[in-house]
């Protein structure tokens, strides 16, 4: 092993034991099930805003994007960063503070499925199971994906197996969340987002010396028909440019519907420990999410040109443009000792923002496992100790379930939490807009439109998508505007909430 290759793995290393000890600190503040999966709701404004988009953004920020904008240039990575920008703004703008007040005053309600289950007074218990399974099944792909992300880090950078690797990261992301719960997984996530942030700045002003300047990266741009259009996607097959329709540009700005439903980012919400603080949050949160999705697009836009230059090579298909944020950090840690820290920071970057987004929804769905299906649903009753036992244990069942699905390592992270985000958007979205700002709403509509979501996205993707033309958009618009519809139809046709849950609403 070469100096340069210990120094990576000593900042690496620093890196992972600072993760671990914030875990260590935040377990003895972890009384019972509250605090694990709610934090007590004590965070504050900036901690709630870079814990929020830290655990959205994930490998997705600095791999998937870049990846997509580095093979066919701006229309695709742009439409998607735009969508996600507004539906950032607007999800902390409407649904955050009634969110906070609502779980609040229905029963103070630590999940959503719960949430919904109190909200609907629901003593069939049928709300509670369906959302548990279905955060379940679509978290359980999604936290897979940043176990690959981390594999396939390790892997590229120090030559091992991809498997080992990808293991061996998901035993550290488990480690620290089975120890600290949502606080140590909230204080982690602020300590990522700060360092992928860094680890973008430095990428696009080293990728931009290697490239050979500024100059040099526009010439490349503007030599490849469509790259830089936001109405076209460069082909590099045939390099030319192909038509960005408007049909392609609605379902691909639709990604911002998928923050309404996601349960990792809505929990930051409900945790806070002053609604009032909301603003604040938003703000950070907004502007945060903005430059950091530019500066990724940049990156990739920087990649290409790179590899025009020669300090790269060519990168075909998604796995292995999804690395060129890697690739950099080696290229730059040839450059002495200060260079090889930068690159270790980089490198660290990444492993950030996939563990900012696995702990997450590690927790999410250990709370739905364990919480609302074995001790609500199955009606066991456990004493604070055994629930803890249990909320741990149902996080380490998880993870094991996400390393398997994890094993291949030629999978697209970006096309892995496409569906995965899809998947919740469809679900969950539309009937927390509805549960929200809706008081008709009853809950035969919640529960159609939780299903009709949920099974639409796979009829979409895997059945009317593959028709292609007209049919071949993402999956997660027409899921959303079947389940809304379904919401209201249902609704409707059924009998009217009582006028208790009616004076909740009301009163909220």
């Amino acid at each position: 092993m070469t100096g340069k290759t210990i120094g990576l793995l000593i900042v690496m290393a620093a890196y992972l034991a600072v993760m671990i000890i914030v875990g260590a600190i935040y377990s003895k503040r972890n009384k019972d099930v509250t605090d694990f999966y709610l934090g007590g709701r004590k965070l504050g404004p900036i901690v709630t805003a870079m814990s929020a988009e830290a655990s959205d953004m994930s490998s997705w920020l600095l791999m998937g994007l870049p990846g997509v904008a580095y093979l066919s240039g701006c229309a695709e990575a742009g439409w998607t960063a735009i969508g996600l920008a507004i539906g950032t703004y607007l999800n902390w703008l409407i649904v955050a503070k009634r969110l906070r007040r609502y779980t609040h005053k229905a029963n103070n309600s630590i999940t959503l499925p719960a949430f919904f289950s109190n909200r609907y007074r629901d003593k069939s218990h049928a709300l509670l199971a369906i959302a548990a399974i279905m955060i379940v099944i679509f978290f359980v792909p999604y936290t897979a994906s940043g176990f690959a992300a981390c594999g396939k880090l390790f892997a590229t950078l120090f030559h091992v197996p991809y498997l080992p690797a990808m293991i061996i990261s998901a035993v550290v992301i488990v480690l620290y969340t089975t120890l600290g719960g949502f606080l140590a997984a909230s204080m982690t996530d602020l300590i990522q987002s700060i360092i992928m942030t860094i680890a973008l700045v430095i990428v696009v002003l080293y990728g931009i010396y290697a490239a050979g300047g500024l100059d040099a990266v526009a010439a490349n741009a503007n030599s490849m028909d469509g790259y830089l259009s936001m109405m076209f996607s460069h082909d590099a097959a045939s390099n030319t440019a192909v038509p960005y329709k408007g049909l392609t540009i609605a379902s691909t700005l639709a990604w911002g519907l998928g923050y309404f439903g996601m349960p990792h980012i809505l929990l930051r919400f409900m945790g806070i420990e002053d609604e009032n603080k909301l603003t604040t949050s938003r703000r950070i949160a907004s502007v945060w999410v903005v430059i950091s999705m530019f500066i990724a697009i940049f990156i990739g836009i920087i990649g290409s040109a790179m590899t025009k230059a020669g300090a790269i090579e060519v990168l075909e298909g998604s796995s292995q443009a999804e690395t060129l944020i890697v690739r950099t950090a080696m290229l730059l840690s040839n450059h002495g000792f200060l260079a090889i820290v930068l690159a270790g920071l980089i490198l660290a970057g990444i492993l950030a923002s996939t563990m900012s987004t696995s702990d997450s929804q590690l927790l999410a769905a250990a709370s739905c496992v364990s919480e609302n299906l074995i001790t609500e649903c199955f009606g066991m009753k456990l004493s604070k100790k055994a629930s803890m036992l249990m909320a741990r244990l149902t996080v380490v069942v998880i993870a094991v379930i996400g390393v398997f699905i994890a094993k291949n390592p030629d999978s697209s992270v970006f096309r892995i939490v496409s569906f995965a985000w899809a998947g919740f958007g469809a679900t969950f979205g539309p009937i927390m807009l509805f549960s929200l700002f809706w008081k008709r709403t009853n809950r035969n509509g919640a529960l159609a439109g939780m299903i009709v979501g949920g099974v639409m996205v796979f009829v979409w993707k895997y059945l009317i998508a593959p028709l292609g033309g007209i049919w071949s958009i993402y999956e997660l618009l027409p899921a959303f505007i079947c389940s809304a519809v379904a919401i209201v139809a249902v609704s409707l046709l059924t009998a009217p909430p009582s006028k208790e849950i009616v004076e909740e609403f009301e009163s909220v």
